[in-house]
């Protein structure tokens, strides 16, 4: 197991305190929610947050209880079929773009299914045991898991809710800060022959292993990133009309969905609107631009006169400053104004997700976290206001497809230096 966490174990009591941490803060999440709510799917690539609750509870009872509890009892063996989600070697699966249909169980059974599991997993964790080690190790990796999860569920609940004419709030509105706008300008990296990738001494997917050399030239990164105020000038100046800026798969994409905004965008009395988890709000100007796909994004920087960082370039340039801004904790659910390199949005890379040099994913169904999804996607960096912020780290790779935007995906300018 050692490709998909850490090389060192994580000691029994700081995993019971990760896991106490994290199914709290899941359980804190949808705590405002109805069971109408919980039921929601409005498209094949989100889930309900029912789903979401069950699955990162699958995921402990698969990897973690049933292989190693003598006669584990699950309170349904139905729900591995149910709530397995791309695990092959782990069984069937309930249809992805079904999950929204299924009204049974309830929420209170999936909540006892939770409860059930907590207690097994507190269990097992205070037990004296020869592979306590190896069991604290997957129970790390099931606590990250569960917190990619958070993330989609918050995410996944925005775009369902954004049908609904009543436009509900996943949180209270509160106003956007004023602020000036800041400058754009660029820091000179020098480059050479960098290291980048995780070396184990903390969590760490597969993917982001192993450490390895690669050559950088001298560029240029943005102080910021891209601001709703830049987006509108780049389309008031037609930059959805100009095929000139666009992939060819960007721009078939762009005209057959109709883009002419990002996600969640409309014009009102001559202002711009966005939906977010805080309800209905006039577009703040300097706050960075959100749900923009990496065909967007990469026609912004054309039109712009730049280009999209590599991960390598964003990696080296994360490493030198410290992990502080706008994560899930903060609940502001929102990007807000400011010059960080971390949270708000996650940033689109030009590096496509494939394997690094040496990359070996582990044996079994684990193996598949990702990488059987090492193909057609880019990779993303930095975290957004819906991370968790114990997720973050310089190496943490995330990944999705060029045309997808319901994400918190943004972007932050490069030019060779």
């Amino acid at each position: 197991m050692n490709q998909i966490v850490t090389n060192i174990s994580l000691p029994p009591a700081k995993a019971i305190a990760l896991f106490e941490k994290v199914r709290t803060q899941t359980q804190a999440l949808v705590s405002p929610l109805t069971a109408e709510d919980m039921a929601l799917q409005s498209m094949q690539d989100a889930s309900p947050p029912k789903w979401h609750l069950a699955h990162t509870t699958w995921f402990f009872e698969e990897f973690i209880l049933k292989p190693r509890i003598a006669n584990y009892q699950s309170p349904d063996d139905r729900f591995a079929f149910l709530f397995n989600s791309y695990y092959v070697k782990a069984g069937p699966r309930h249809a992805r773009n079904k999950r929204g249909l299924l009204s049974r169980p309830s929420v209170d059974e999936v909540m006892n299914y939770r409860a059930h599991v907590n207690d097994a997993l507190n269990n097992l964790l205070n037990a004296d045991r020869d592979d306590i080690e190896d069991i604290a190790r997957l129970v790390e990796l099931g606590c990250h898991h569960e917190m990619q999860h958070q993330e989609l569920l918050v995410t996944d609940l925005l775009h369902a809710f954004s049908y609904n004419p009543l436009m509900p709030a996943f949180r209270d509105p509160e106003p956007m800060p004023t602020t000036d706008e800041m400058a754009l300008t660029f820091t000179k990296y020098s480059g050479g022959l960098l290291e980048i990738g995780n070396v184990g001494e903390q969590f760490a997917y597969d993917c982001e292993q192993p450490r390895h050399k690669t050559y950088i030239e001298p560029f240029k990164l943005a102080n910021r990133a891209v601001s709703n105020r830049d987006w509108i000038e780049f389309m008031q100046t037609g930059g959805y009309l100009d095929p000139t800026l666009w992939l060819m798969d960007g721009w078939a994409k762009c005209q057959s969905e109709k883009w002419s905004a990002p996600l969640y965008w409309w014009q009102q009395d001559d202002e711009w609107w966005t939906y977010t988890l805080r309800g209905a709000q006039p577009v703040n100007l300097d706050a960075p631009v959100v749900h923009v796909s990496f065909y967007e994004a990469e026609a912004f920087a054309r039109w712009a006169a730049a280009r999209l960082p590599t991960e390598a370039e964003w990696e080296v340039a994360a490493e030198l400053l410290p992990i502080k801004g706008n994560f899930l904790e903060t609940n502001n659910l929102r990007p807000l104004p400011n010059g960080g390199l971390w949270g708000d949005v996650w940033e689109w890379t030009q590096s496509p997700f494939s394997p690094y040099p040496g990359f070996q994913p582990p044996e079994g169904a684990v193996g598949e976290y990702n990488g059987k999804f090492m193909v057609n996607q880019f990779v993303l960096r930095g975290g957004s206001c819906a991370t968790p912020l114990a997720q973050m780290r310089p190496t943490y790779r995330t990944f999705f497809y060029p045309h997808q935007r319901w994400q918190m995906l943004g972007l932050r300018l490069a030019k060779n230096s």
